[in-house]
């Protein structure tokens, strides 16, 4: 499955944190690039715990992609 969200990625510090809107998930890294790639892979691993879950289609009906 393949989702497209919205991205906002701010500097706190020395860091750089990517936030996915849609789902509340982030992550961080020292470039925005880093941040960027460290986000799209927890959100990976969000959606596959949620689909092991058995939550994973309220999950996304809720940040409208269902």
């Amino acid at each position: 499955m393949e989702i497209q969200f919205t991205t906002r990625i701010f500097k706190e510090g020395r860091t750089f944190v990517a936030h996915a809107l849609e789902l509340d998930v982030s992550s961080c890294g020292g470039t925005k690039d880093r941040a960027r790639r460290n986000l799209k892979e927890a959100v990976r691993l969000f959606l596959e715990e949620a689909e092991k879950m058995g939550t994973l289609e309220q999950i996304l009906e809720e940040a409208g992609f269902a």
